[in-house]
């Protein structure tokens, strides 16, 4: 099972979300399910509420990784408010096509879309204040790969917020090559101490837990019975500069 065969398996995944024919219901990851902030109108296939989480400040610059239809960016531009901005990025055309013309419908000049992926950021180091995403990583391939590019592009003292899917047990059988189940948020996700370890390892200190659960925030709880997932979101800060 080659990166590229599962970075193939998630955009169709979510090309499919993108124009409300997902799975065959209302879900695009099996552990999730599509809600819609009734504000916005916007439909929301996370997994936690990592705007709430990063306590975000007016004026800020905020990164969102995997913005989809851009929920999160919004949600996020409402609180950095008119003097701030914010960039979202995703791989799936469809995703960003739609974000585009949403943040037109809804007058958020402050916010744009980017295509890319999110191993290769489109961004200038140290350019953001806030990274946000929302049950994307466990997606990605080359995690160690996602969260350097976080950190490159923060700021010294910035902050990284994520909600993802991860395991709660070992797994009872060896990682498998199905893709369906990559781009159903379930091979891909890593056990809490590991995804926390990587976190780690790419730099970021006061790396806390903001909240878990397992049946709430649209995780299924069937998920957490058989696979051993729930959902986690997690608080890091990109050290600062040390005073002169």
């Amino acid at each position: 099972m080659t990166e590229t065969a599962i970075k193939l398996a998630v955009r169709n995944r979510y090309a499919q979300a993108a124009q409300g024919n997902c799975c065959g219901g209302t879900s695009c990851c099996e552990t999730g399910i599509a809600a819609e902030d009734l504000s916005l109108h916007i439909p929301s296939l996370g997994c936690g509420t990592p705007v709430d989480a990063a306590e975000l400040q007016p004026g800020e610059v905020v990164l969102d990784l995997g913005s989809g239809r851009g929920l999160d960016a919004f949600r996020a531009a409402q609180r950095v408010g008119t003097g701030g901005r914010v960039v979202g990025v995703d791989m799936t055309p469809e995703m960003v096509w739609r974000a585009r013309e949403d943040a037109r419908r809804l007058g958020f000049a402050q916010v744009e879309f980017r295509l890319a992926e999110i191993e290769a950021l489109p961004l200038a180091d140290a350019s953001v204040d806030v990274v946000i995403s929302n049950c994307v990583i466990n997606l990605v391939p080359d995690k160690a790969r996602a969260f350097a590019e976080a950190y490159r592009v923060l700021r010294p003292g910035g902050r990284l917020v994520v909600s993802d899917i991860v395991r709660t047990r070992p797994r009872k059988t060896a990682a498998t090559t199905d893709l369906k189940r990559w781009a159903a948020c379930v091979e891909g996700a890593e056990e809490e101490s590991s995804y926390l370890e990587r976190i780690r390892r790419a730099g970021f200190t006061r790396v806390e837990i903001m909240g878990r659960g397992q049946g709430e925030n649209g995780l299924r709880r069937s998920a957490h019975r058989v696979f051993g997932l729930a959902s986690l979101t997690v608080r890091a800060h990109k050290p600062g500069r040390e005073l002169a």
